[in-house]
């Protein structure tokens, strides 16, 4: 297989620095981005010659098609795009101000977006792949989320419709969409509301938010075996549209499925009735 080049955002940790380094480790080369540039040389030392790191924050809409570019220049072109940055916001959504609430967003949502739409020439000239890191948390609906899960289940409007408009160029597209995993994000990645509501506290959202500000977040996955997934997704000349990690989100994910079926089921009569023609 040829040496690929990828750009992935937010290499300084979690999936995203596994994934760089994997990539390297085989060959391959990788522009990643960092938010500080103290951070460049660390990253750069992972391959003389094949790490470029990239200063960029995806927030900084401005910044992002120039990033884009100089990795491209750098790489000599992009095959592969991950829209890994990211963070957790965990907290019901009255007790989020509106910066909580729009950053969460503009993370998760915009900086995929805009640097998606940044990468598209390069990645159309070389019938590349896109991969965006959604989550669990962007196939089902969770209390105390709700900012993030809406970042997320945007993530996965986006790619989907990508895998149609791009299809005629050959460019593929992949969710990959982890449940818990023992990564950085636990400890470094997930924010809680800097004014939590105490009429929160007793409930399902409450108490997320408590377990998450109180360091108790269980992550039951292997990290390595997620990027191995990853990895062998990546590779397939046809690779599906979702790729689940973790028992976690194919339980919670399948017991979506089985009761969403099971309202459109009985509410079936109800939605075939507003045809015009009929009655």
């Amino acid at each position: 297989m040829s040496a690929k080049r990828w750009l992935i955002t937010g290499v300084s940790g979690g999936f995203g620095r596994l994934l760089a380094e994997a990539a390297l480790a085989r060959g391959d080369s990788v522009a990643g981005t960092l938010r500080q540039a103290s951070q460049i040389a660390d990253f750069e030392a992972l391959a003389s010659g094949r790490a470029k790191g990239v200063l960029l924050d995806v927030t900084a809409r401005a910044r992002i098609a120039p990033a884009v570019a100089e990795a491209e220049a750098a790489l000599g072109g992009i095959d592969i795009l991950v829209n890994n940055a990211g963070y957790g916001l965990i907290g019901a959504l009255e007790e989020l101000t509106e910066d909580e609430i729009d950053d969460v967003i503009e993370t998760n949502l915009f900086g995929t977006i805009y640097t998606t739409r940044a990468a598209l020439p390069a990645l159309r000239q070389n019938r590349g792949l896109i991969v965006n890191l959604s989550s669990l948390a962007g196939l089902i609906g969770i209390a105390g989320a709700s900012a993030y899960c809406a970042a997320k289940h945007a993530v996965e409007g986006l790619t989907e419709s990508l895998s149609l408009e791009l299809a005629p160029f050959g460019i593929r597209t992949l969710l990959v969409e982890p449940g818990a995993f023992n990564t950085s994000f636990a400890s470094s990645s997930i924010r809680v509301p800097g004014a939590p509501l105490q009429v929160y506290d007793r409930t399902p959202a409450g108490f997320a938010r408590q377990y998450v500000a109180g360091g108790h977040v269980a992550m039951r996955g292997d990290p390595q075996k997620a990027v191995t997934a990853m990895l062998k997704a990546i590779d397939e000349p046809n690779p599906p549209l979702r790729l689940l990690l973790g028992p976690d989100a194919s339980e919670q994910f399948h017991a979506k499925l089985v009761r969403q079926q099971a309202e459109i089921e009985a509410w079936k009569e109800t939605t075939l009735g507003t045809d015009l023609t009929n009655g």
